[in-house]
């Protein structure tokens, strides 16, 4: 008989005998022992992650074997450890894990139809591909679907996501939704990985939007930009046409005069500091009427020598130039919107009368 001595853990005594050679195992076999050696050295191993078959495999072998003499595991170690080395490249497996790794690389037209194609197909884990959209993909879907629905969505999103959804759903419905996620708990596994597949179904098959943003940012963002004369007939034109729309872009709208509406009084330094001083001097100079207000907002909220330096230079400047005023305050205003991009500062919400 040969050698035998078990793997950490399995508690059985050596066998003394013959001299010891490894014993033939099969491939399946080996996996075993490579799992069973790392998992008894404290390794957390993924393995939830295999397809259900491969994990009833994986459970069947250990349940067959028993003891593995020393130069066996020493073989297979050898054996694997020279497998690993000798990978140059390894691919994901599977189109969802291929369309995960070219994510971003793919036009959407070809990764929809791929992804739908993966949901007719049953295979992959759905609620991995949902998980990864955004709040705004995943809303429209759980404000269509049924009270039950929805409870095992949010039950399968991380919290985070799950409450940012809740709070955007009308008052009654997340209510209801909230009750029913307390009755998710006897919903079986086949049973929730049907309803994944089903909402990634709806999710793909949403077509391609052209543009990143909302139209009400896109056209709050343009006339932040634009003169005030302009930005003013655009306003009064667009309340003509739509008077919901016209509140959106107002309220999407930041110019010089939201100043101290949107600005925490702690930033101003910040800001002051990241402008260049003779553009700001210009700003603060020409700025009159209700920007006027953000001048002594801004004044207010720096040092005193520092405001009284400033009112010095806006003295000894005199008179500015509407235009020059204009592109002054529009250029600190895109030094604060380059700023809350960044992280740097984040900006009040607020509504503009």
């Amino acid at each position: 008989m040969s050698s035998l001595a078990p793997l950490p853990g399995f508690g059985a005594a050596p066998v003394t005998g013959a001299a010891p050679r490894p014993l033939p195992l099969t491939k399946r076999q080996k996996a075993a022992v490579i799992v069973r050696l790392l998992v008894s050295q404290g390794a957390s191993l993924p393995i939830a992650e295999l397809p259900e078959e491969l994990q009833e495999r994986l459970t069947e072998d250990f349940a067959e074997m028993r003891l593995i003499d020393r130069d066996t595991l020493q073989a297979v170690v050898e054996e694997f450890v020279r497998e690993l080395d000798a990978i140059g490249l390894s691919f994901p497996g599977g189109i969802e894990g291929a369309l995960t790794m070219l994510d971003g690389h793919l036009s959407p037209s070809a990764s929809n139809r791929l992804r739908r194609m993966l949901g007719a197909s049953g295979k992959g884990d759905p609620w991995e591909r949902i998980s990864g959209l955004d709040a705004s993909r995943l809303l429209p879907v759980l404000e269509a679907e049924s009270v039950e629905v929805g409870a095992v969505m949010l039950s399968k999103l991380a919290v985070s996501k799950a409450a940012d959804l809740l709070g955007r759903l009308p008052g009654e419905k997340a209510r209801r939704i909230a009750y029913a996620v307390s009755l998710t708990g006897n919903v079986d596994p086949e049973t929730v990985r049907r309803i994944g597949l089903s909402l990634a179904v709806q999710l793909d098959a949403q077509p391609a939007k052209a543009f990143d943003t909302k139209p009400v940012d896109r056209v709050g963002a343009i006339l932040n930009y634009s003169k005030a004369v302009t930005r003013e007939a655009v306003l009064k034109g667009l309340e003509e046409e739509d008077r919901v729309f016209a509140e959106e872009v107002k309220k999407a709208i930041f110019t010089f005069t939201n100043i101290p509406m949107r600005i925490d009084a702690r930033d101003v330094p910040k800001i002051t500091r990241a402008v260049d001083q003779a553009v700001l001097v210009a700003a603060l100079a020409g700025a009159k009427g209700e920007d006027a207000k953000s001048v002594e907002f801004i004044l207010a909220n720096i040092s005193q020598r520092m405001a009284a330096n400033i009112r010095e230079e806006m003295e000894a400047l005199g008179k500015v130039k509407e235009k020059d005023a204009e592109e002054a305050m529009s250029a600190i205003v895109a030094r604060i919107r380059e700023m809350e991009a960044s992280g740097e500062i984040f900006l009040i919400a607020g509504d503009e009368d």
